[in-house]
């Protein structure tokens, strides 16, 4: 079964996830936006062996850390979905205006779509476009673990922002309730920042998106 540990990093505490299968003990790690000898000394505390980088959407919290660690350790870096291009191309200049270590721009070794799956060890992970927050955002959803890594689309109680270049308020509640709510409301997902939650909480409590709140809107 995949396994995962939250690991929040940089000044923004933004949750970086250890995911990895437990029966052959391969690991990505999810969103690495900072604090890389704390990652690696992660990977290194459960005997885990790091075999990529998965990474939600491009925005600086994310993937700041993401260009050093592909190339000091080989590996490939997997995701977002082309829309956030721009984003990484801006990673040296998000690293300046916000105060972050210097990050580096890259390529990914392959970009992701709506519907992709990732493999790590045994386990098969499946990938959602769920634009909004950024235009390439993506979603890592695993069945088997019923857990979805959802970056900054949804929190506990809360949204994204779609107040950066790129993003779109309708896009973001269209991923959320055609995308997210299909996985189930037992589904336990873990946001780029706070608390876990699952999908039938917000569902039922959410000011946001809630089934009430998204009725009285129409």
């Amino acid at each position: 079964m995949l396994r995962y540990e939250i690991l929040p990093v940089t000044p923004f505490q933004q949750n970086c996830s250890l995911v990895w299968c437990d029966q052959t003990q391969e690991a990505a790690l999810v969103d690495p936006g900072g604090e890389i000898p704390r990652l690696l000394a992660a990977v290194k505390a459960r005997g885990l062996t790091l075999k990529a980088l998965w990474l939600t959407h491009a925005h600086i919290d994310h993937a700041g850390a993401t260009g050093q660690l592909a190339r000091e350790h080989g590996l490939p870096i997997v995701g977002p979905h082309p829309g956030d291009q721009y984003w990484i191309d801006g990673l040296p200049e998000q690293s300046r205006m916000f105060g972050f270590p210097q990050a580096e721009a890259f390529v990914p070794t392959r970009w992701l779509a709506d519907g992709d799956t990732v493999q790590l060890g045994k386990e098969t992970v499946q990938v959602r476009h769920c634009p909004g927050h950024t235009p390439g955002h993506v979603v890592f959803y695993s069945p088997t673990a019923q857990r979805a890594f959802v970056g900054d689309v949804l929190f506990a109680g809360s949204i994204g922002r779609t107040d950066f270049p790129g993003g779109n308020y309708d896009q973001l509640i269209a991923s959320i309730t055609q995308r997210l709510w299909p996985l189930g409301e037992d589904t336990v997902f873990i946001p780029g920042h706070g608390p876990e939650s699952t999908f039938g909480q917000e569902r039922r409590s959410n000011p946001f998106v809630a089934d009430a709140a998204l009725s009285r809107g129409r």
